[in-house]
């Protein structure tokens, strides 16, 4: 073999020497390769590991939600206490049970999270340290106990008695409380969306809902396309199995007239003319037997009586009356989608389950309005834009004499009252 000459054994020593440095420069990437990798490894994925242990959830639910009452009701819309009753209810009625990695106290305040908040999964992917998948499964768990809870948390109806002294609802004798419906957005298939269209143009469900005096909801049908005529929602309302009912006089209220008159407590002559029970109703509904509408024609709106207008007539005073009682349910309506951010927008689930959630916002307000003394939600002021909507007919109730004669009546005793208390 011939021998290199000077010039190339040089040449073939720069060569390896700079092969060498290229080794030398990959070694020195890959070790900051893998540093880079470790410290990724050790600041997320050993983190979420920590959280894979029922303790480590739990610490880390109390430090994001349940640090304390402020935290919580900006979270899920119920301080600490109210919650607690809320997932104690969930384990005894709703039939929901931990689960090896999660606990209802978990699941429900994702589910709660979602309601208040109307995010996205991956949001509470981040949030909760959870799987998409986890998410949705325990979201559809928890609705359907809050479900289950229906018989415990709609509130039982009563009628106002004859010695209330509530300013607004002491001249509605019997009276169960109030009634409308109002409009919920939602999406809808492409082929559905003209019978979900609204006169507003808006994609929604038409939702009655009942309230009684202390704003809890009796009674709530959701899941009427939005073109649906109210009159319709409610004939089908009272006339479903376990619908909306509105119970006529009974022996007990005739005993109740009968011992005020024996105490010298006279009732109003309305009351001795009428012992059924009965709802307000708006303009929009015939005044029939069991729903009290105000008159037509007649001034109504809250804001006609606050610049110092003072009614002249029996119609006018009862149609004030009326309207300050019957606002109760436009403040609860109000009060709801304020409180649970997913009523006020079209939500990313399909119409019937929205329709259950909808279902579940009230249960959830009805167990928030009694257990929580403070509410901030329900302190902040509401703002007053309700308008009488056009004269719609229910079919299944008639307008008889005898209710026009017994609304006459009681507009003329509560004007009458009414006039002689203010010149005593």
């Amino acid at each position: 073999m011939a021998r290199l000459t000077v010039s190339k054994k040089k040449r073939l020593i720069s060569m390896l020497e700079s092969i060498r440095c290229l080794l030398n420069c990959i070694n020195v990437l890959e070790v900051l390769l893998y540093s880079l990798l470790e410290q990724h490894y050790r600041k997320y994925y050993l983190k979420s590991e920590s959280y894979f242990t029922i303790d480590g959830r739990e610490a880390h639910l109390r430090n994001i939600i349940l640090h304390n009452d402020i935290t919580c009701i900006s979270q899920l819309r119920m301080n600490r206490s109210t919650f607690a009753k809320l997932c104690d209810l969930l384990r005894t009625i709703g039939k929901l049970k931990d689960t090896k990695h999660v606990t209802v106290e978990e699941m429900t305040a994702m589910f709660l999270h979602i309601l208040a908040h109307h995010v996205k999964n991956r949001v509470i992917i981040n949030k909760f340290m959870r799987s998409g998948e986890t998410i949705s499964r325990y979201f559809n768990l928890v609705l359907n106990g809050v479900i289950r809870l229906q018989s415990h948390l709609l509130k039982q109806p009563e009628a106002v008695s004859e010695n209330s002294m509530d300013g607004r609802w002491k001249w509605f004798k019997n009276c169960l409380g109030a009634l409308d419906g109002t409009y919920i957005s939602v999406t809808v298939p492409e082929v559905d969306k003209p019978r979900y269209r609204t006169r507003k143009n808006d994609i929604a469900t038409n939702v009655l809902g009942v309230c009684s005096q202390d704003m809890q909801f009796i009674f709530v049908l959701p899941g009427w396309e939005g073109s649906a005529a109210d009159s319709r929602v409610l004939r089908n309302a009272v006339s479903r199995r376990h619908g909306l009912k509105v119970p006529r006089g009974t022996l007990q209220m005739v005993v109740t007239i009968i011992i005020l008159r024996f105490l010298f407590i006279h009732p109003l002559k309305s009351t001795l003319l009428f012992l059924g029970f009965y709802y307000l109703v708006d303009a929009g509904y015939p005044n029939g037997e069991g729903f009290l509408a105000p008159y037509r024609g007649q001034r109504y709106h809250l804001n006609d009586w606050r610049i110092g207008h003072q009614p002249t007539t029996p119609q006018e005073f009862f149609n004030m009356k009326h309207s300050s009682a019957r606002n109760v349910i436009e403040r609860c309506f109000g009060l709801l989608k304020r409180r649970w951010a997913i009523l006020r927008s079209p939500s990313f689930y399909p119409v019937k389950i929205h329709n259950r959630i909808i279902v579940a916002c009230v249960l959830l307000h009805n167990h928030i309005t009694r257990e929580m003394p403070t509410d901030p939600f329900a302190e902040l002021p509401f703002t007053e834009n309700y308008t009488i909507p056009y004269a719609q007919s229910l079919e299944y109730v008639d307008v008889t004499d005898q209710w026009q004669d017994w609304r006459d009546t009681m507009a003329n005793e509560m004007f009458n009252e009414w006039r002689a208390s203010r010149n005593a």
